[in-house]
């Protein structure tokens, strides 16, 4: 602890003294205190005054002072003090002996500001003091604990703190929530109402079914139903488990067979040096894994949770006590700051002849840093990949699909090869036809417009010779003669036949 001993200003004081003053004469004090009095106080008094106060958060500081020993009582305050979380202003040259011989003599200086900061957090501090009784841990040496029945039962110390933790967590959530006694006791009276309801509709269902006949074996025969539904559903249960154990198992059974494919992948054209040279490089990366990598996550981690249980074990921090904490971070970092740049100014690079090694060092380990953490990311990224395999197989599995083998799949992957490279064949084919079609679609049109453009200048020159109509009628002998020439190929054929025919019967004459 540290404290003001000087330099504290007579409106500081009196400031002080008026606050101190008015707290201590109001409720649950109710002193009859006034500026004069009070401050005219002998130091024995005025120690008793604080130990009162002190009594008040804490019911272990019901004491007399003219029974107890000045060591024992400054003992007691500055130990309450300390689980309070009391913290004087800094000063130069202040000790914790100086603070304590203050607290003892009573001087002032100590004594006031003690009294206003106790007196502004009085119900804060109530609680503090509260949960400090339970919550602050007994200090045991650590030859203590080798002891196995000692260890077993600061355990069960730790549990049962770690059990008040939650029930009072649970209270505070309770207090918290808004539910009354009176909507609780509403509540109970509901569900005894419904009871009765229920009781009573009971009672009629059994008046009226007591005059069926069977009425016995029909309920025995009901409560047989019922007994094998329940067994109709833990059959149903178990059958959906053993589904689940099949699969995993069925997912064991495949990552088995992919790890032996695997080896047997790695074997095909390995050498004895090959595997011996992966088993080196994979011996490294577990060695380095194992060695440095974890072993600094796991003391990171260890670190962690003993400041949080550290953290948990103290009492509850006020806003003032965080910013006087984050004050302190500050300091300390600024001072970090200050000696490493004194450091980097004392230090002479050109006779630091190591700085070199030292840095490359520092790049490797910054490289290998980086290699385990992308090795890391992609150990987990394979991990995810096979949950979603997982899934989709369960979910195949669901949908009544079989789940096709490492040979089928191989098989199915060099038919989809297959048909893929004539697709991709039958598509530029298809390709090249389209792009003729096209040309000769243009080429059509092309001598289509010429055509009727040459039809159009015959038409004008058979006018302007006087033969109009020429070219019509040269098509239509042309159909003729085509017309022409058919019917004589068929009379042709038909006098073939008939000569034919003729020969026949001259033969058979």
């Amino acid at each position: 602890f540290v404290f003001f001993l000087e330099s504290i200003t007579p409106s500081i004081m009196s400031q002080q003294l008026k606050f101190i003053v008015e707290k201590l004469n109001a409720v649950p004090f109710r002193r009859n205190f006034n500026l004069i009095s009070f401050d005219s106080l002998e130091p024995f008094a005025l120690l008793q005054v604080v130990n009162d106060v002190l009594a008040e958060i804490g019911h272990q500081n019901k004491v007399d002072l003219r029974e107890e020993a000045p060591e024992q009582t400054a003992i007691r305050m500055l130990n309450f003090l300390r689980v309070l979380g009391y913290k004087p202003n800094v000063e130069t040259g202040s000790t914790i002996a100086s603070f304590r011989n203050g607290l003892v003599q009573a001087e002032k200086q100590v004594v006031y500001p003690l009294l206003q900061w106790l007196l502004e957090r009085l119900s804060e501090l109530k609680k503090r003091a509260y949960l400090a009784k339970f919550l602050v841990k007994v200090d045991v040496p650590p030859e203590h604990l080798q002891d196995e029945q000692v260890a077993e039962v600061y355990q069960g110390y730790e549990d049962l703190m770690d059990q008040f933790k939650e029930l009072h967590k649970t209270s505070n959530q309770l207090k918290s929530s808004g539910f009354s006694t009176a909507e609780i006791r509403k509540d109970i009276g509901n569900m005894e109402d419904e009871r009765e309801q229920l009781t009573k509709r009971v009672e009629r269902l059994k008046k009226r079914t007591e005059a069926i006949p069977d009425y016995v074996q029909m309920l025995a025969a009901c409560q047989e139903l019922r007994t094998e539904r329940e067994r109709e559903t833990r059959i149903a249960e178990m059958k959906r488990e053993q589904k689940n154990q099949l699969l995993r198992t069925d997912q064991r059974l495949y990552r088995t067979g992919q790890q032996l494919r695997d080896l047997k992948a790695t074997l095909v054209g390995a050498t004895a040096e090959s595997l011996l040279q992966q088993l080196e490089e994979e011996n490294r990366v577990n060695s380095y894994m194992c060695n440095e990598k974890l072993p600094k996550e796991i003391e990171s981690l260890k670190l962690k949770c003993r400041d949080m249980e550290q953290v948990l074990s103290m009492p509850a921090l006020s806003e003032s006590d965080l910013d006087e904490l984050q004050d302190q971070i500050d300091e300390a970092n600024e001072e970090i700051n200050n000696l490493v740049e004194k450091r980097m100014l004392r230090a002479n690079p050109a006779n630091d002849k190591l700085a070199i090694v030292r840095q490359q060092a520092n790049m490797i380990q910054r490289k290998k840093e980086v290699a385990m953490e992308n090795l890391k990311e992609a150990m987990e990224e394979l991990s995810g990949l096979d949950a979603e395999l997982k899934e989709k197989r369960q979910t195949l599995k669901e949908m009544g699909g079989a789940v096709p083998s490492a040979d089928e799949m191989e098989d199915y992957v060099k038919t989809l090869r297959v048909k893929g490279t004539e697709y991709k064949g039958k598509r530029a084919e298809l390709a090249e036809i389209r792009d003729e079609v096209a040309v000769l679609s243009r080429t059509e049109e092309i001598l289509r417009s010429k055509d009727e453009s040459v039809g159009d200048f015959l038409s004008k020159l058979e006018e302007e010779k006087g033969i109009s109509g020429y070219r019509k009628t040269q098509e239509e002998l042309e159909k003729v003669s085509s017309v022409k020439s058919e019917l004589d190929e068929r009379k042709g054929k038909k006098l073939e036949g008939i000569s034919d025919m003729v020969t026949v019967y001259l033969v058979v004459v």
